[in-house]
């Protein structure tokens, strides 16, 4: 079963061991963060440094002329990674006999949000989450397009994993974050990532809604949640919540979106890219979901796309909608984490990837190499082993 971890260039930049140690661990390929959001990392085996301080959402290679003259485009990276970072990175990595794929973060960069705050999603409040572009604005829809072609098509690189290719919403690890007073479940989390910027307010008209009721509806959904009620949870909590039709109304205009944006990035890559080019995209199987594993509809994304990255940190059952669908020759990878100090197991590893491949993975990938500490590195290695 192909394994790939996560890797950022700062962990092998610097470091001429890095690159022997990460093939050692038994991987075939690594996915190698080409354009990501700001992080503070660990690097705790670097002989230069053991923390990185990544300001703000960058680039980690040199753009080209796609951007001259156009107000979205995407920042250089500081000090952090400096100059081709990613191809410094991907050369080494290849020269220890890895497979390079790019890992490219879309729709999540809070430095967009804080330079153009009309790109932004607007909550039902009038509260805009700089983190979160709105991916139904034709002028960010371009900016996410095009920079998914550039990142994803590096040099050496033989695929791409496309992240945070959809909504995103409030669940942020943002700063000091403090957002976790009130838990909102399914029902909350999706009214409080309903977008009400101008392009969004056009599209629930015209799926029959006027965007005042609307927003005054999601803000009177919600204020029992404030008050401490519990959230029911899954759509059936958004419908009671909202009402079904009123509920299904915005979840069209947003899956379309959604949908559309998936399709046209995909296409994006591919007609830059050679032949046997992969194109992956993070993934969860429910399309109403937001964050960095985008909501998809299986059926749909599994045409578009080579196929899926699975987040499988609270187990594999997200895996099954995948599976199902049975196409010939679609990846389903299972993403397992494998630091035990961010709620990682791997010293579960391969009974967890036994049972993944039970339900239908071809392939897993391990978050992250760079993070890990030596003793689950270990872990990881004896379990590939097994493997």
């Amino acid at each position: 079963m192909k394994a790939s971890t996560f890797v950022y260039p700062w962990d092998v930049n610097g470091d001429p061991e890095a690159p022997a140690r990460i093939a050692a661990l038994g991987v075939h390929q690594v996915t190698l963060a080409s354009a990501y959001h700001s992080t503070r990392a660990l690097t705790p085996r670097h002989p230069r440094h053991r923390i990185v301080t990544a300001e703000h959402a960058a680039v980690l290679y040199p753009t080209d002329d796609r951007w001259t003259g156009r107000e979205l485009r995407p920042y250089p990276a500081g000090d952090w990674a400096p100059g081709d970072a990613f191809g410094e990175a991907a050369e080494a990595l290849a020269d220890a006999g890895l497979e390079v794929h790019t890992w490219v973060v879309l729709a999540h960069n809070s430095r967009l949000g804080a330079d153009h705050p009309d790109s932004s999603v607007v909550n039902a409040y009038g509260d805009r989450y700089p983190w979160a572009p709105c991916i139904a604005q034709p002028a960010t829809r371009a900016y996410l397009v095009d920079l998914a072609a550039e990142a994803a098509l590096r040099p050496g690189a033989r695929g791409t994993e496309l992240e945070s290719l959809g909504w995103y919403g409030l669940q942020h690890l943002h700063a000091h974050d403090k957002t976790g007073g009130v838990p909102l479940g399914d029902a909350g989390t999706y009214l409080m990532a309903l977008c009400f910027c101008p392009t969004c307010q056009e599209g629930y008209g015209a799926q029959g809604l006027d965007a005042d009721e609307l927003s005054a509806a999601v803000r009177a959904a919600l204020e029992p949640l404030w008050q401490g009620a519990a959230d029911d949870g899954d759509w059936a909590g958004v419908e009671k919540l909202l009402g079904p039709q009123t509920a299904a109304a915005t979840r069209a205009w947003r899956d379309e979106t959604a949908r559309t944006l998936q399709e046209t990035a995909v296409r994006a890559v591919r007609q830059a890219a050679p032949d046997d080019f992969q194109v992956l995209l993070h993934a969860d199987p429910v399309t109403y979901h937001v964050g960095a594993n985008a909501g998809v509809d299986p059926e749909h994304i599994l045409s578009v796309a080579d196929g899926v990255v699975v987040p499988c940190a609270g187990g594999p059952a997200l895996l099954t909608p995948f599976a199902e669908q049975g196409r010939d020759g679609a990846v389903v990878a299972a993403n397992f984490g494998v630091v035990s100090q961010m709620g990682g197991s791997p010293g579960t590893l391969a009974s967890d990837t036994a049972r993944a491949r039970e339900l239908g993975a071809t392939e897993i990938r391990l978050y992250h190499a760079g993070l890990a500490s030596d003793g689950d590195l270990a872990a990881v290695r004896e379990a590939l082993a097994a493997l």
